[in-house]
């Protein structure tokens, strides 16, 4: 049987992590670990094709790790995320080979905690979401504090909000934002830690324009970020789905992983 280009260049991506870096106790190569937790719903945990990855965003980068299901170090490689069986491809491993090409010498590590369908008010203590039989809020700490072991965490990425665009939850965003924002950097002992947030799609130029929810959402956002230090809201302008309306392409994550990293780098000359 021939195999696929994709799963040669694949094997031999894995191959070259593992010689390249000698691997300290953690899993990690050896070096500066600077840990980047990836949160929110289906568009943080990626919906892109992995078929539409173009060869060289496929292979793995010795530079770029993600923390894997059982909470252990692997190579990063889309999809990043198993919170449904729909997962693919996000901005993270993008946004990862952007900081690590832009920091000679850092281990760029992934910290995936984002759960499709998943409201704001599940992201609190304790809250269950039945779609991802998950507890969103406890598994983000626990995986955050568990991969702060191994490296200094620098920022969270933020996309969240289509659960939220209704008339009853959209009023009540910016003051449930707030106060994810407050609880995070307080159980994460980080009081500066960046917040960046994504943008909501908007596929106007699909035939889905948004409706009064998804506009109070986006007021939200904006507000939060205007109003709180070192938060930072990213546009989704000119941005693509993948056929669906709801859910960018990969090419758009793409795109959207450099404004990411651009707000990343804008919260570091900040400080």
């Amino acid at each position: 049987m021939k195999l696929p280009r994709f799963f040669i260049g694949l094997v031999t991506s894995l191959a070259m992590a593992g010689c390249l870096f000698a691997l300290s106790p953690s899993g990690l190569p050896e070096g500066k670990v600077e840990l980047f937790l990836l949160a929110g719903q289906s568009n943080m945990s990626g919906r892109g094709a992995v078929a539409d990855l173009a060869p060289e965003d496929a292979a793995i980068d010795p530079h770029v790790w993600a923390l894997n299901s059982a909470d252990a170090w692997q190579p990063a490689v889309d999809p990043l995320h198993w919170d449904k069986s729909a997962t693919g491809v996000g901005a993270g491993k993008f946004f990862g080979r952007i900081v690590a090409a832009k920091e000679p010498g850092v281990i760029v590590a992934l910290i995936p905690t984002a759960c499709g369908g998943s409201p704001i008010s599940t992201w609190t203590p304790g809250g269950y979401w039945v779609q991802t039989k998950s507890y969103p809020w406890d598994d983000s700490i626990a995986r955050a504090k568990r991969a702060m072991r191994d490296g200094t965490l620098k920022a969270i990425l933020w996309h969240q909000g289509e659960s939220d665009s209704n008339p009853t939850d959209a009023p009540l965003y910016e003051e449930r934002l707030t106060d994810l924002i407050n609880r995070f950097r307080k159980e994460l002992n980080a009081p500066d830690l960046p917040f960046i947030i994504g943008q909501l799609g908007r596929f106007d130029a699909e035939g889905r324009s948004w409706d009064s929810g998804r506009i109070e959402v986006d007021r939200a956002q904006r507000a939060v970020a205007d109003k709180l230090p070192n938060v930072y809201f990213v546009p989704a302008e000119g941005l693509v789905s993948r056929g669906d309306k709801l859910h960018f392409s990969t090419a758009s994550q793409k795109i959207f992983a450099s404004r990411y990293a651009e707000a990343y780098f804008k919260s570091q000359t900040a400080r």
